[in-house]
């Protein structure tokens, strides 16, 4: 059975383009919120989370945070299109296992994910 990864982007293109990316390896899932993430996460067993920071309502880190008060063993690695090192410390120290700056090359996407979940 494929490991099901979970893309969480408010980005339809970004959806798109990462489902694409890993749709051959890997069983995709796709929220566009926050909310519809942490609704999934509630429903389906998934393996992975890539789950974008800026996002309107609720950002990545507060759909992190609240995340891990069902889901714990899951590990998450954060989408980032600013590269704020200020961003990526906080997301290390919150418990994430990677970050990737967006916009991130197929063969660096495939190679991280990979890494996460033969972890």
């Amino acid at each position: 059975m494929q490991k099901r990864i979970l893309v969480v982007d408010d980005d339809e293109m970004n959806l798109t383009r990462t489902k694409i990316i890993l749709k051959k390896n890997y069983d995709v899932l796709l929220a566009s919120s926050g909310m519809d993430a942490l609704h999934m996460l509630r429903h389906e067993k998934v393996d992975l989370v890539l789950l974008d920071i800026e996002m309107p309502k609720m950002n990545g880190f507060v759909t992190f945070q609240r995340m891990k008060e069902f889901v714990e063993d899951v590990p998450v690695i954060f989408l980032t299109a600013s590269g704020l090192e200020g961003d990526v410390v906080s997301a290390i120290k919150m418990g994430a296992v990677n970050y990737l700056k967006k916009p991130f090359q197929p063969q660096e996407l495939l190679k991280r994910v990979a890494q996460e979940i033969k972890a």
